[in-house]
Protein backbone atom coordinates (compact mmCIF):
# COMPACT_ATOMS: atom_id res chain seq x y z
CA UNK A 1 0.00 0.00 0.00
CA UNK A 2 1.93 3.01 -1.31
CA UNK A 3 1.25 7.05 0.74
CA UNK A 4 -0.76 9.08 -1.84
CA UNK A 5 -2.63 12.30 -1.43
CA UNK A 6 -6.15 11.90 -0.63
CA UNK A 7 -8.20 13.17 -3.34
CA UNK A 8 -11.54 15.30 -2.32
CA UNK A 9 -14.46 14.45 -4.32
CA UNK A 10 -13.70 18.52 -5.71
CA UNK A 11 -10.66 17.74 -7.27
CA UNK A 12 -8.47 19.38 -4.87
CA UNK A 13 -5.64 18.23 -3.06
CA UNK A 14 -6.12 17.98 0.53
CA UNK A 15 -3.16 19.99 1.69
CA UNK A 16 -2.80 21.74 4.97
CA UNK A 17 -0.84 24.99 5.68
CA UNK A 18 2.00 24.59 7.96
CA UNK A 19 1.62 26.92 10.84
CA UNK A 20 4.11 25.46 12.90
CA UNK A 21 5.83 28.05 15.11
CA UNK A 22 9.16 27.24 13.60
CA UNK A 23 8.07 27.86 9.90
CA UNK A 24 6.03 30.77 10.54
CA UNK A 25 9.56 31.95 12.71
CA UNK A 26 11.24 31.51 9.49
CA UNK A 27 8.87 33.52 7.19
CA UNK A 28 8.44 36.31 9.60
CA UNK A 29 12.63 36.32 9.87
CA UNK A 30 12.42 36.04 5.58
CA UNK A 31 10.12 39.02 5.39
CA UNK A 32 13.10 41.49 6.35
CA UNK A 33 15.60 42.47 4.04
CA UNK A 34 19.12 43.68 4.52
CA UNK A 35 19.38 41.29 7.51
CA UNK A 36 23.49 41.39 6.92
CA UNK A 37 23.22 44.76 7.21
CA UNK A 38 21.08 44.85 10.18
CA UNK A 39 22.80 42.89 11.78
CA UNK A 40 26.39 44.81 11.22
CA UNK A 41 24.97 48.04 12.65
CA UNK A 42 23.44 46.26 15.63
CA UNK A 43 26.71 44.13 16.88
CA UNK A 44 28.86 47.97 16.77
CA UNK A 45 26.19 49.52 18.59
CA UNK A 46 26.28 46.53 20.79
CA UNK A 47 29.69 46.90 21.16
CA UNK A 48 29.78 50.33 21.95
CA UNK A 49 27.53 50.38 24.52
CA UNK A 50 29.06 47.07 25.70
CA UNK A 51 32.85 48.88 26.08
CA UNK A 52 31.91 52.24 26.41
CA UNK A 53 28.79 52.58 28.29
CA UNK A 54 29.11 53.06 31.63
CA UNK A 55 31.49 55.83 33.08
CA UNK A 56 30.23 55.40 36.65
CA UNK A 57 31.98 53.10 38.69
CA UNK A 58 30.94 53.93 42.53
CA UNK A 59 28.63 50.93 42.98
CA UNK A 60 28.73 48.83 39.82
CA UNK A 61 32.01 48.71 38.63
CA UNK A 62 31.64 48.01 35.07
CA UNK A 63 32.15 49.55 31.53
CA UNK A 64 28.95 48.19 30.20
CA UNK A 65 25.46 49.58 30.22
CA UNK A 66 24.01 46.06 30.07
CA UNK A 67 25.84 44.76 33.09
CA UNK A 68 24.62 48.05 34.93
CA UNK A 69 20.84 47.58 33.79
CA UNK A 70 20.91 44.05 34.82
CA UNK A 71 22.37 45.26 38.35
CA UNK A 72 19.99 47.73 38.91
CA UNK A 73 16.95 45.35 37.83
CA UNK A 74 18.25 42.22 40.69
CA UNK A 75 19.41 44.72 43.28
CA UNK A 76 18.35 44.13 46.62
CA UNK A 77 15.12 45.74 47.09
CA UNK A 78 14.66 47.00 44.06
CA UNK A 79 12.00 48.59 42.54
CA UNK A 80 13.30 47.67 38.95
CA UNK A 81 12.93 44.22 38.73
CA UNK A 82 10.10 44.67 35.92
CA UNK A 83 13.33 45.47 33.55
CA UNK A 84 13.79 41.78 33.57
CA UNK A 85 10.98 41.17 31.49
CA UNK A 86 10.29 44.20 29.16
CA UNK A 87 12.49 42.50 26.54
CA UNK A 88 11.07 39.49 26.81
CA UNK A 89 7.12 40.94 26.81
CA UNK A 90 8.08 43.29 23.63
CA UNK A 91 9.53 40.47 21.41
CA UNK A 92 5.90 38.35 21.87
CA UNK A 93 4.29 42.03 21.00
CA UNK A 94 6.49 41.97 18.26
CA UNK A 95 5.69 38.84 17.26
CA UNK A 96 1.58 39.35 17.67
CA UNK A 97 2.31 42.35 15.34
CA UNK A 98 3.99 39.79 12.53
CA UNK A 99 1.61 39.66 9.64
CA UNK A 100 1.42 43.49 9.43
CA UNK A 101 5.67 43.63 10.30
CA UNK A 102 5.65 41.08 7.21
CA UNK A 103 3.46 43.06 4.73
CA UNK A 104 4.78 46.39 5.36
CA UNK A 105 7.14 47.71 2.79
CA UNK A 106 10.89 48.16 3.71
CA UNK A 107 13.41 50.01 2.36
CA UNK A 108 16.34 52.09 3.41
CA UNK A 109 15.13 54.81 5.18
CA UNK A 110 18.39 57.52 5.50
CA UNK A 111 16.58 60.13 7.57
CA UNK A 112 16.86 57.85 9.86
CA UNK A 113 20.03 58.56 10.99
CA UNK A 114 18.98 61.78 12.85
CA UNK A 115 17.14 59.30 15.43
CA UNK A 116 20.68 57.73 15.52
CA UNK A 117 22.34 61.18 15.89
CA UNK A 118 20.12 61.87 19.21
CA UNK A 119 21.01 58.47 20.39
CA UNK A 120 24.98 59.04 20.10
CA UNK A 121 24.01 62.60 21.82
CA UNK A 122 22.53 61.22 24.93
CA UNK A 123 24.64 58.82 25.01
CA UNK A 124 27.67 61.40 24.59
CA UNK A 125 26.05 63.26 27.34
CA UNK A 126 25.04 60.55 29.70
CA UNK A 127 28.57 59.15 29.79
CA UNK A 128 29.98 62.95 30.27
CA UNK A 129 28.32 63.43 32.85
CA UNK A 130 28.59 59.86 34.77
CA UNK A 131 24.18 59.48 34.35
CA UNK A 132 23.98 55.85 32.78
CA UNK A 133 20.21 56.17 32.97
CA UNK A 134 20.37 58.97 30.15
CA UNK A 135 23.02 56.57 27.90
CA UNK A 136 21.00 53.94 28.04
CA UNK A 137 17.45 56.04 26.51
CA UNK A 138 20.06 56.86 24.03
CA UNK A 139 20.86 52.68 23.62
CA UNK A 140 17.38 52.24 23.15
CA UNK A 141 16.84 55.38 20.61
CA UNK A 142 19.63 54.62 18.98
CA UNK A 143 18.35 51.49 18.17
CA UNK A 144 14.79 52.46 16.92
CA UNK A 145 16.74 54.41 14.16
CA UNK A 146 18.91 52.05 13.18
CA UNK A 147 15.76 49.66 12.34
CA UNK A 148 13.69 53.06 10.61
CA UNK A 149 17.73 53.03 8.40
CA UNK A 150 17.27 49.84 7.45
CA UNK A 151 13.54 48.78 7.13
CA UNK A 152 11.96 52.57 6.74
CA UNK A 153 9.42 54.81 8.37
CA UNK A 154 6.28 52.24 8.09
CA UNK A 155 8.32 50.08 10.13
CA UNK A 156 8.99 52.02 12.75
CA UNK A 157 5.58 53.23 12.77
CA UNK A 158 4.14 50.12 13.12
CA UNK A 159 6.69 48.68 16.11
CA UNK A 160 6.52 52.00 17.92
CA UNK A 161 4.24 49.76 19.85
CA UNK A 162 5.81 47.48 21.54
CA UNK A 163 9.08 49.17 21.26
CA UNK A 164 7.92 51.89 23.35
CA UNK A 165 7.56 50.00 25.89
CA UNK A 166 11.34 49.81 26.50
CA UNK A 167 11.18 53.26 28.35
CA UNK A 168 9.96 51.19 31.23
CA UNK A 169 13.37 49.20 31.12
CA UNK A 170 15.34 52.49 32.66
CA UNK A 171 15.65 51.98 36.27
CA UNK A 172 14.06 55.11 38.30
CA UNK A 173 14.17 53.68 42.05
CA UNK A 174 17.30 55.39 43.13
CA UNK A 175 15.95 59.01 41.47
CA UNK A 176 12.10 58.49 42.26
CA UNK A 177 12.39 60.48 45.59
CA UNK A 178 10.94 63.24 44.12
CA UNK A 179 7.80 61.06 43.15
CA UNK A 180 7.50 58.89 46.28
CA UNK A 181 7.38 61.55 49.07
CA UNK A 182 4.41 62.86 47.81
CA UNK A 183 2.98 59.60 47.06
CA UNK A 184 3.41 58.65 50.64
CA UNK A 185 1.94 61.95 52.29
CA UNK A 186 -1.17 61.13 49.97
CA UNK A 187 -1.66 57.74 51.00
CA UNK A 188 -0.81 58.76 54.82
CA UNK A 189 -3.14 61.51 54.48
CA UNK A 190 -6.26 59.70 52.68
CA UNK A 191 -5.62 56.59 55.22
CA UNK A 192 -5.59 59.25 58.19
CA UNK A 193 -9.23 60.81 57.21
CA UNK A 194 -10.92 57.54 56.46
CA UNK A 195 -9.06 55.60 59.91
CA UNK A 196 -10.89 59.02 61.20
CA UNK A 197 -13.86 60.28 59.75
CA UNK A 198 -14.96 56.50 58.51
CA UNK A 199 -13.90 53.82 60.37
CA UNK A 200 -13.88 55.61 63.90
CA UNK A 201 -10.37 54.33 64.86
CA UNK A 202 -8.26 57.18 66.61
CA UNK A 203 -4.87 57.83 64.40
CA UNK A 204 -2.52 60.64 64.09
CA UNK A 205 -0.59 61.28 61.28
CA UNK A 206 2.94 62.98 61.66
CA UNK A 207 4.08 63.19 58.06
CA UNK A 208 4.22 59.90 56.12
CA UNK A 209 4.15 58.38 59.99
CA UNK A 210 0.39 57.31 61.22
CA UNK A 211 0.37 56.53 65.17
CA UNK A 212 -2.17 55.45 67.63
CA UNK A 213 -2.12 57.33 70.62
CA UNK A 214 -2.88 54.15 72.84
CA UNK A 215 0.43 53.11 71.47
CA UNK A 216 -1.19 49.82 69.78
CA UNK A 217 0.75 51.00 66.78
CA UNK A 218 3.38 53.13 65.27
CA UNK A 219 3.65 52.68 61.15
CA UNK A 220 5.80 54.79 58.80
CA UNK A 221 4.21 55.13 54.61
CA UNK A 222 7.71 53.91 53.77
CA UNK A 223 9.20 54.21 50.25
CA UNK A 224 8.59 51.04 49.46
CA UNK A 225 4.56 51.47 50.27
CA UNK A 226 4.22 55.11 48.86
CA UNK A 227 3.05 52.71 45.58
CA UNK A 228 5.84 53.46 42.99
CA UNK A 229 6.25 49.84 42.63
CA UNK A 230 2.21 49.00 41.61
CA UNK A 231 2.51 52.45 40.17
CA UNK A 232 5.17 51.53 37.62
CA UNK A 233 3.36 47.70 36.87
CA UNK A 234 -0.05 49.50 36.72
CA UNK A 235 1.32 51.69 34.65
CA UNK A 236 3.07 49.22 32.23
CA UNK A 237 0.15 46.82 32.54
CA UNK A 238 -2.46 49.01 31.49
CA UNK A 239 -0.14 50.65 28.73
CA UNK A 240 -0.60 46.94 27.00
CA UNK A 241 -3.94 46.86 27.71
CA UNK A 242 -4.94 50.33 25.88
CA UNK A 243 -3.38 49.90 23.66
CA UNK A 244 -4.15 46.18 22.37
CA UNK A 245 -7.57 47.14 22.69
CA UNK A 246 -8.21 50.40 21.48
CA UNK A 247 -7.45 52.27 18.58
CA UNK A 248 -7.63 55.86 19.67
CA UNK A 249 -5.19 57.80 21.26
CA UNK A 250 -7.50 59.69 23.81
CA UNK A 251 -8.55 56.08 24.99
CA UNK A 252 -5.61 55.13 25.51
CA UNK A 253 -4.47 58.22 27.38
CA UNK A 254 -7.47 57.64 29.73
CA UNK A 255 -6.66 53.76 30.35
CA UNK A 256 -2.95 54.67 30.90
CA UNK A 257 -3.67 57.23 33.12
CA UNK A 258 -6.23 55.83 35.25
CA UNK A 259 -3.71 53.55 36.88
CA UNK A 260 -2.45 56.42 38.94
CA UNK A 261 -5.66 56.77 41.34
CA UNK A 262 -6.00 53.21 41.17
CA UNK A 263 -2.48 52.81 42.70
CA UNK A 264 -2.38 55.02 45.34
CA UNK A 265 -6.12 53.41 46.15
CA UNK A 266 -4.66 50.06 46.10
CA UNK A 267 -2.09 51.40 48.58
CA UNK A 268 -4.51 52.65 50.87
CA UNK A 269 -6.48 49.82 51.27
CA UNK A 270 -3.27 48.38 52.00
CA UNK A 271 -2.43 50.71 55.23
CA UNK A 272 -6.04 50.90 56.29
CA UNK A 273 -6.12 47.31 56.29
CA UNK A 274 -3.04 47.07 58.35
CA UNK A 275 -4.58 49.66 60.68
CA UNK A 276 -7.57 47.72 61.22
CA UNK A 277 -6.23 44.69 61.98
CA UNK A 278 -3.53 45.75 64.34
CA UNK A 279 -6.42 47.64 66.08
CA UNK A 280 -8.04 44.44 66.66
CA UNK A 281 -5.75 41.74 66.98
CA UNK A 282 -2.21 43.93 67.35
CA UNK A 283 1.01 45.00 65.47
CA UNK A 284 2.41 41.70 64.74
CA UNK A 285 -0.96 40.84 63.05
CA UNK A 286 -1.17 44.26 61.15
CA UNK A 287 2.82 43.42 59.86
CA UNK A 288 1.51 39.80 58.45
CA UNK A 289 -1.31 41.92 56.59
CA UNK A 290 1.23 44.44 55.40
CA UNK A 291 3.80 42.00 54.25
CA UNK A 292 1.05 39.79 52.26
CA UNK A 293 -1.73 41.91 51.44
CA UNK A 294 0.22 43.79 48.64
CA UNK A 295 -0.73 40.22 46.06
CA UNK A 296 -4.02 40.60 46.59
CA UNK A 297 -4.27 44.84 47.00
CA UNK A 298 -2.09 44.63 42.96
CA UNK A 299 -4.96 41.37 42.04
CA UNK A 300 -7.82 43.41 42.89
CA UNK A 301 -6.10 46.66 41.65
CA UNK A 302 -5.88 45.01 37.71
CA UNK A 303 -9.66 43.56 38.09
CA UNK A 304 -10.86 47.41 39.03
CA UNK A 305 -8.60 48.96 36.13
CA UNK A 306 -10.39 45.89 33.68
CA UNK A 307 -13.19 46.63 34.90
CA UNK A 308 -13.66 50.29 34.28
CA UNK A 309 -12.11 50.07 30.83
CA UNK A 310 -15.08 48.76 29.58
CA UNK A 311 -16.88 52.29 30.20
CA UNK A 312 -14.25 53.37 27.44
CA UNK A 313 -15.44 49.87 25.23
CA UNK A 314 -17.30 50.50 21.90
CA UNK A 315 -18.76 47.32 20.35
CA UNK A 316 -18.51 49.09 16.58
CA UNK A 317 -14.68 49.53 17.09
CA UNK A 318 -12.66 46.23 17.22
CA UNK A 319 -9.02 46.13 17.56
CA UNK A 320 -7.25 44.28 14.67
CA UNK A 321 -3.50 44.04 14.64
CA UNK A 322 -3.22 44.56 10.79
CA UNK A 323 -5.02 47.48 11.41
CA UNK A 324 -3.40 49.46 14.29
CA UNK A 325 -3.11 53.01 13.99
CA UNK A 326 -0.84 55.18 16.19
Amino acid sequence: MTNENIIPSDGQKNIQPNNSFPTELVNFINSFPYKREFLILFAAWILIFHFLGNSTFGYIPTRSIFSWLYSSYNARDSDDSHGNLVPFVVLALIWWKRKTLQTITKEIWFPALSIILVGSILHIIGYSIQQPRISAIGFFVGLYGIMGLVWGIDFLKNCFFPYFLFIFSIPISTISEFITFPLRLIVAWISELFSNYVLSVNVIRHGTQLIDPTGKFSYDVAPACSGIRSLISMIALLTIFGFLSYRKTWKRICIILLSIPIAIAGNVIRIISVIIVSEVFGIKAGMKVHDWGGYLIFIVALATALGASTILKNDNEPVKESTDEH
